[in-house]
Formats: structure tokens, C-alpha cells, sequence
């Protein structure tokens, strides 16, 4: 990891024109938005359609070369659409397509590239228009869903469980177990004895994790200048 030569102020600055293009240019695609949201990169997530509704202190990741998509593609009125819950990680380049509903439950984690979809889109044999069938995809609370996984329609993960990565997820997995393969089997329970922690467990003090997190950037921006960040910027150093 390279070190960060920009000065404290100039993060700061940073941070802020992400939530100003967060709230100016996101969140009114949105029907709802929670508090307290950690979004990076907004200018890179996609929201079409609706409704979408996300919880708060949601964590949501952007990359220009992993757009991640949030759509709700159908002409039907008083649908569900996207709902997602509290403490939610989305990680760059998931999608997720809704017909009519998906719902993703508090302290649920998407790994890059996962894909989630509550239809076909197309008919077997009429391929010439959107198939009308449509079922719910729900995954319930602190599910794990690994990279490049592919929840598909008509399929409930139950609580606390773990999709193994490129897992096609084709029927109902039950909770605390861990699912794997194509498509995807249980190939363990979880030990029952042991505690779960889940993000709202960790994070949900998030003024007292916000406090510490910007006092440590001082600490390690403090001997940053404005003309040396410059600099790195057109000369690039190589410490690391």
C-alpha cells in the first residue's frame, strides 16, 4: 500500500465532494436513504428505476472499472423493488436486477461482482419480450454472498449463511450453513456454539468510530504539504 501524500485539509475537501455528489446527484434516484451512509466513488453506481430503498449506515463501493448497478426494470406499478437493510455491504461490481422484488436483510455482505436477480428476463420459448413471471429474492439477516456469485430468482438464504464465490444460487439455502459450487449445495453447518459478530455489532457507534478514525488520519496526514502531495502527483514516488 503506497503511502497517502495528500495533506489532512485535502482529504477532508475529498470526502466532502463525495457526499455533496452523493446527496446532490445519488440519493435522488433513491427512495429512501438511511443515515449515516459510507459511500466511495458515488459517480460510480448506477441507480435505474424504482422503487430502491437503502438503510442506514450502508456501505456502499464504486470503481470505474467495477460500476456497481442498482435496477428495477419492470412497467407494473406498487412493486417492491430493491430494499436493503442497515449495516449493508455492497462491494464494486455487484448488480442487482429486480423485476418486482428483491430485498436484502441488515448486515448482509456482497462481494465484488455478485450478481442477484429476481427473474429470467426472457420466456424459453418466446424470447422476443420480458418473460411476465417474476419471484421474490430475499436474503436474510448477515448473509455473506462471495465473489462473482449469482443469486437467481425465486430463492431465499437464510440467516447468518455463506455463499461460497461463483456460486450459482438456483434454490432456498437454509440459515447458518455455507453454500458452494454449481449449482450451489451446503457443504457445512456453522458451529452453533460460536458467536456470530455482525457489522451492526462492530460499527454501529459510528461517532465514536469516526472520531478515531479522523484522529489517526491526522496523525499519520500531520507532516503533509500542499507542494509535496503536488509533487508526488506529477512525480510519482516509488516508497511504499
Amino acid at each position: 500500500m503506497r503511502k497517502d501524500h495528500r495533506p489532512y485539509y485535502i482529504k477532508k475537501l475529498w470526502f466532502g465532494f463525495q457526499r455533496f455528489y452523493l446527496y446532490h446527484f445519488l440519493a435522488p434516484h433513491l427512495d429512501d436513504l438511511g443515515d449515516n451512509p459510507f459511500i466511495v466513488k458515488p459517480w460510480h453506481i448506477e441507480i435505474f428505476g424504482a422503487p430502491v430503498r437503502i438503510g442506514g449506515n450502508i456501505t456502499l463501493l464504486g470503481s470505474s472499472d467495477k460500476k456497481t448497478r442498482l435496477t428495477v426494470w419492470s412497467e407494473q406499478k406498487d412493486i417492491q423493488g430493491i430494499t436493503i437493510g442497515d449495516h449493508v455491504l455492497i462491494s464494486p461490481g455487484v448488480r442487482i436486477s429486480a423485476a418486482s422484488e428483491i430485498t436484502i436483510a441488515d448486515n448482509c455482505m456482497l462481494a465484488s461482482n455478485v450478481y442477484i436477480t429476481d427473474s429470467d428476463w426472457h420466456g424459453i420459448y418466446d424470447r422476443s419480450m420480458p418473460q411476465q413471471e417474476v419471484s421474490p429474492v430475499r436474503l436474510e439477516e448477515n448473509v455473506w454472498v462471495g465473489d462473482s456469485a449469482i443469486i437467481c430468482k425465486n430463492v431465499t438464504i437464510g440467516r447468518n449463511s455463506i455463499i461460497g464465490a461463483g456460486a450459482v444460487v438456483t434454490s432456498d439455502i437454509p440459515a447458518d450453513c455455507i453454500a458452494a459450487g454449481n449449482p450451489a449445495r451446503i457443504v457445512k453447518f456453522l458451529d452453533p456454539q460460536k458467536k456470530i459478530i455482525t457489522r451492526k455489532d462492530r460499527f454501529s457507534d459510528h461517532e465514536s468510530i469516526n472520531m478515531l478514525l479522523d484522529q489517526k488520519e491526522r496523525e499519520l496526514l500531520g507532516d503533509n504539504s500542499f507542494f509535496k502531495w503536488l509533487r508526488s502527483c506529477l512525480f510519482p514516488p516509488t516508497d511504499i
